[in-house]
């Protein structure tokens, strides 16, 4: 399919994606997690505040470091999406197989992710009814018994 990027995560455990973004994005998401990317981070923080005097604080000064963050910001937004898109479509993957090799299980879940909001409310409505229905059964069944002790007692 033209335009998408393989799914690294979808080809089994060990294999790598050939496409260099997929690699790229995934490398740069897991380091910018770290506490190594926070201390780089904080240098330079460190580094822009302690070089203030000697720029006299002026404006170019302070453009540096807000040019920087924003540019960082920027790109880190797309590079972290790239790799929540393939972690998700994974998800949804592995949970569509388990839903597929269980008996009993409602096969139309697999792809709820292609509903539509009111489908998806309508859906979650049905499951607020089920809970309701479960929860005064469950009470039903904690009276049941309390009232067997008490008659067990007697």
């Amino acid at each position: 399919m033209r335009g998408s990027l393989p799914v690294s995560t979808l080809t089994g455990p060990g294999t790598r994606s050939r496409h260099w973004f997929v690699r790229f994005s995934g490398a740069i998401a897991h380091w910018a997690g770290t506490s190594s990317a926070f201390v780089v981070a904080a240098l330079v923080v460190m580094i822009w505040a302690v070089s203030g005097p000697l720029f006299h604080y002026s404006d170019t000064w302070q453009l540096v470091i807000n040019t920087g963050t924003t540019i960082v910001t920027f790109l880190m937004v797309f590079l972290i999406q790239n790799t929540q898109n393939r972690d998700a479509r994974a998800i949804h993957l592995k949970l569509d197989e388990l839903i597929r090799a269980v008996d009993g299980v409602r096969n139309k879940m697999m792809d709820l992710e292609r509903l539509s909001d009111e489908e998806l409310m309508e859906l979650r409505q049905q499951f607020d009814r089920i809970s309701r229905q479960g929860e005064t059964r469950r009470k039903e069944t904690a009276n049941d018994s309390r009232r067997s002790e008490e008659i067990d007692r007697r």
